[in-house]
C-alpha cells in the first residue's frame, strides 16, 4: 500500500515538473515562429522572386508592413534617344553627336531597395543602382577630356567602335500598383515615380585596326546630378519602360536643352 502511495506521488510530481517545460517549449515553438515570420519581411530577391514565400501568404501582406532587402531585380534594357530642345534632330551645336540609333543602348538595374507596403496591391519604396546610356557615335571623331567646353576633334581613321556612355547611380522612388494574382500566380504591375542620379564617370570607347581598343575616362560635362522619371508596365515578372530626364545631359552652355529619354523591356518587376 505504502509503494503504491509513493509510487503515485512520484508520478504526480513528475507530471507537475514536465507540464510547465511542455508549455515553456509550446511557448518557445511559437515565439520561433512569429520571429521568423518577422524575419521573412526583408528577404533576398533575384529577378523580382522571393526566396522565402511560405510566410510571405496573402493573408499577411493585407496588413501594412516595412519590405526592403538586397535584390538583383528591374533590370532595364533597351535604346537611348538625344531629344535637342524637343526635336529629335540634332542642332548644329550637336551634330557631332550624330548617333546609330539602333546601337545606342541603355542598362540599368537596382541592388537594393527600401519601402512600405500598404496592403497587397500598392507599394511606396526607394531603390539603389547603376544606370548607363552609351552613345555609339557615327562620325570618326574622339571627345576630348579635360577641356573647358565639350568638343572633339576629326580622325583620320575609321573606327569600327565609337562609343561615348556615361554611368551613374540612381536612386528612383516608386509607386507600385499591381492586381490580385491570376489562377497562374501572376500579376499586372504599373510602376511609376521620380528618380535622383549621380555621376561616375564618363567614357570614350574606341576600336580600330590603327589602335587597337582605347578607353578613355573624364567626366566630360555630363551632368553631376541627374533627374528624371520613371514608368514600367509588365506581367508576371517581365515588363516594359520608359525614362525621361529633366535636365540637361551636359553642364556646356553650347548643349543646353539636350536631353536624353530611353526605353524598353524590363525584367523583374516586384
Amino acid at each position: 500500500m505504502k509503494h503504491l502511495i509513493f509510487t503515485t506521488l512520484l508520478v504526480s510530481g513528475l507530471a507537475g515538473v514536465m507540464a510547465p517545460s511542455a508549455f515553456a517549449q509550446q511557448d518557445t515553438l511559437a515565439m520561433d515562429t512569429v520571429v521568423k515570420k518577422k524575419k521573412a519581411k526583408y528577404t533576398l530577391t533575384i529577378g523580382g522572386g522571393n526566396i522565402i514565400t511560405k510566410t510571405d501568404s496573402t493573408e499577411d501582406v493585407k496588413k501594412g508592413r516595412f519590405v526592403g532587402g538586397i535584390t538583383f531585380t528591374r533590370v532595364d534594357l533597351g535604346f537611348s534617344r538625344l531629344i535637342d530642345n524637343g526635336d529629335f534632330d540634332l542642332s548644329p551645336n550637336n551634330e557631332f553627336l550624330d548617333y546609330k540609333g539602333g546601337k545606342t543602348s541603355t542598362f540599368s538595374f537596382d541592388v537594393l531597395q527600401f519601402g512600405y507596403r500598404f496592403n497587397s496591391n500598392f507599394k511606396v519604396y526607394v531603390a539603389g543602382g547603376f544606370d548607363w546610356t552609351l552613345i555609339r557615335l557615327r562620325d570618326n571623331i574622339t571627345i576630348q577630356k579635360n577641356q573647358p567646353t565639350l568638343t572633339y576633334i576629326n580622325e583620320p581613321i575609321d573606327f569600327s567602335k565609337n562609343r561615348f556612355s556615361s554611368s551613374y547611380v540612381h536612386i528612383p522612388l516608386n509607386f507600385e500598383f499591381r492586381t490580385k494574382e491570376n489562377n497562374k500566380g501572376k500579376r499586372f504591375y504599373f510602376v511609376v515615380g521620380p528618380e535622383v542620379s549621380f555621376l561616375l564617370n564618363g567614357k570614350v570607347k574606341q576600336i580600330s585596326e590603327e589602335r587597337g581598343k582605347e578607353k578613355q575616362y573624364d567626366s566630360y560635362h555630363f551632368q553631376s546630378v541627374r533627374y528624371g522619371g520613371t514608368v514600367r508596365f509588365g506581367y508576371g515578372g517581365l515588363g516594359l519602360f520608359t525614362k525621361y530626364y529633366f535636365n540637361d545631359m551636359f553642364t556646356t552652355p553650347a548643349q543646353a536643352g539636350l536631353r536624353n529619354m530611353s526605353f524598353g523591356v524590363s525584367f523583374g518587376l516586384n
